[in-house]
């Protein structure tokens, strides 16, 4: 059986994200980041890229896992809800698979964050579009690390 890569680790598309302009100034601006659909397993890509946040960003990481019980990463424990979280997340940092977007979606609109990202892989087109009707500007199909990485220089400038 042949697996075709393109299906398997899909490009991300140009009109996934906003520019990178406007992604300078989200990242660059923002303070708080949930990620939603973090694991306490070290193996897991969510876990990953919540510890590279905790490294490598002065963001305050929050983590939402209501299976994860009194778990926790480094310190942080996970909370059940972006409702429970002490703070209004800055960005919405989606580990959910497609078809569980939307009550994700729903409450980070209900907790008014301004930034709703689906990681890599991530896509949901109805809920993309009440986010961004609500507001909140949305990344889909991107990874948070990546990008941010690929702009820190640019970040870094931005909030001189």
């Amino acid at each position: 059986m042949t697996i075709d890569a393109e299906l398997a680790c899909p490009m991300p598309s140009s009109s996934d994200a906003p520019d990178d302009g406007v992604l300078v100034d989200l990242l660059a601006r923002a303070r708080t980041v949930a990620v939603v659909g973090a694991s306490p397993r070290a193996d897991r890509t969510s876990h990953q890229i919540a510890l590279w946040l905790m490294d490598h960003t002065d963001y305050e990481v929050y983590l939402v896992n209501p299976a994860a019980g009194d778990t926790e990463i480094r310190g942080h424990a996970f909370y059940d809800s972006l409702a429970d979280l002490p703070v209004e997340p800055d960005i919405v940092d989606i580990f959910r698979r497609s078809e569980h977007v939307p009550p994700v979606v729903d409450e980070a609109i209900d907790v008014g964050a301004p930034i709703v990202w689906m990681q890599l892989g991530i896509r949901h087109a109805a809920a993309a579009a009440a986010a961004s009707t609500a507001g909140a500007t949305v990344v889909q199909n991107r990874c948070l690390k990546v990008e941010y990485a690929r702009l820190a220089d640019r970040i870094a400038a931005a909030r001189r």
